[in-house]
This record gives C-alpha cells, structure tokens and sequence, in this order.
C-alpha cells in the first residue's frame, strides 16, 4: 500500500458460501459510518443484495425484514452506525433521477449501499468503497474491495480473513 491517502487499496476476498458473504459484510458494516458510499457491483444474481440485507441485519437484529429496493429504488434504516440508505438504481435513466430519491440527505448524514452505481455517472463520489461480486462456482462467490480516495486507508486496515 503506497502512503498517499488517494491510492485505491484493493483486497479479494474468497466467498465460498452464503455464511462467508454475511461474515463479509458483518466486518464491511463494522467499518462504515454516515457519509460512507459503498458501490455494489456484479451481474444479476451475484449476490449484491443479499451482501447489503446481511449488512443491514449486522447492524440492526439479525431478524430485521430487509426488503430488496428493486421496486421502491430505495429503502432506509435506523441502525447502530446511523441511518443506511440501500438504493438499486437499475431502473434509473440517467443521474439526475436520484435527487428525486433523497440523494442530498443521504449523502450527507446516512451510509449508502448503491447497487448499480453506474447510473449516479458524475455523483459517484471519489471517497468510496466498490465492492464487486463475482461467481465463483455454483454456490461461491468472489468479492473484490477496493477503498478509493479517503476511505482507502480504512479498506487496508481491516481484517478481511474470514474464518
């Protein structure tokens, strides 16, 4: 890791089953806080949703009703690390649709989990962590981290070894 805070940092982390992805995403939301963005990406059925239910549920109660935002583009929570935004912006034609969302306030007081984050075009903030899901066999996944401009640093401190 290069000691310029800018420097992207990134970490691949084995995702063998369903257990390892909430194992994950227990240690993410440990690691987040208000104004965090957390860019979810991979294909259909990869896994992004159920990483950010896991995240919501580690930082809530264990059996908190998450919804999937497929429908509502965005669903939020009242958690322990403050509130979290979780949007899908799949359905979304261009940027300028999220401030209908809420958008301002999520970024300025709540942790957001964006899936499909290429639909924020020029709002995806330089301060991020991108997380891709890949598969990696029928039931495994890979996930990739990468922390970009100040969040970087915290991405490379973390333990990311599950066991």
């Amino acid at each position: 890791m290069s000691d310029t805070p800018d420097t992207p940092f990134t970490v691949a982390v084995p995702l063998p089953d369903e257990a390892a992805t909430a194992a994950l995403a227990r240690r993410l939301g440990a690691l987040l806080r208000p104004g965090d963005l957390v860019a979810l990406r991979g294909d259909l059925g990869a896994g992004k949703t159920a990483l950010a239910r896991a995240l919501i549920r580690s930082v809530t109660h264990e059996e908190a009703e998450v919804p999937s935002p497929t429908f509502t583009l965005v669903q939020s929570y009242d958690t322990a690390i403050g509130p979290i935004w979780h949007a899908d912006l799949y359905r979304l034609s261009g940027p300028d649709e999220v401030y209908e969302l809420g958008w301002d306030d999520a970024r300025a007081e709540a942790v957001a989990l964006v899936e499909w984050p290429d639909r924020l075009g020029p709002l995806l903030p330089a301060d991020r962590i991108e997380l891709t899901l890949s598969h990696d066999g029928p039931d495994a996944r890979r996930a990739s981290l990468t922390g970009h401009g100040t969040l970087a640093a915290r991405v490379a401190a973390a333990d990311w070894i599950l066991e």
